[in-house]
């Protein structure tokens, strides 16, 4: 009997500091967000406070991640979004599983194929054009041969652990 009155008195003494606790990891409301805040989440104002907390605290991270971005950083991500509205849900969920590939690569694997991206889209658009062109027109023979080749002159396993290049965006084409 005397350790349930202890328990309960214990609970009742420390109910406030788990109410605080639990409050300080809500997601904010609408009114408890900042104004550059709520500019940058404005398209979600009528409905903030009915979105899971969730999705409120994903879209505040982001929003705050906004706010250190360059203007050319943030012209990328907007064409980013972009490209991404107009995917289709099959094309939006193989990028996904794309990602998280990626993300599964060690640092030095994910290093090469960034160098890869990043030397593509420095290439003349023409070029880039020609190359999509080439891709897009090989057997899958031949595609299973370029990346073998791919594989010999890198050293890396990447096209093994699910990183291909895709036939309308063969960024990790580089020179050999």
């Amino acid at each position: 009997m005397k350790l349930n009155k202890s328990l309960i008195l214990s609970l009742l003494l420390l109910w406030p500091v788990m109410l605080w606790a639990a409050d300080s990891h809500a997601p904010a409301t609408w009114n408890q967000l900042s104004l550059e805040e709520q500019q940058i989440l404005k398209p979600f104002q009528e409905r903030w406070d009915s979105l899971p907390p969730e999705r409120r605290e994903h879209l505040q991270q982001g929003a705050k991640r906004w706010q250190t971005m360059t203007p050319e950083q943030r012209e990328q991500a907007r064409e980013r979004f972009s490209r991404w509205q107009k995917m289709t849900p099959d094309q939006r969920e193989q990028a996904r599983k794309r990602y998280e590939r990626f993300r599964q690569l060690p640092p030095e694997q994910q290093e090469r194929l960034r160098q890869r991206h990043a030397w593509f889209n420095n290439l003349p658009p023409e070029k880039r054009a020609e190359l999509r062109e080439k891709w897009q027109k090989m057997t899958p023979e031949q595609r299973q041969e370029f990346k073998d080749n791919w594989r010999r002159e890198n050293g890396g396993p990447a096209f093994d652990r699910g990183i291909s290049p895709r036939p309308d965006r063969p960024q990790r084409m580089g020179p050999r």
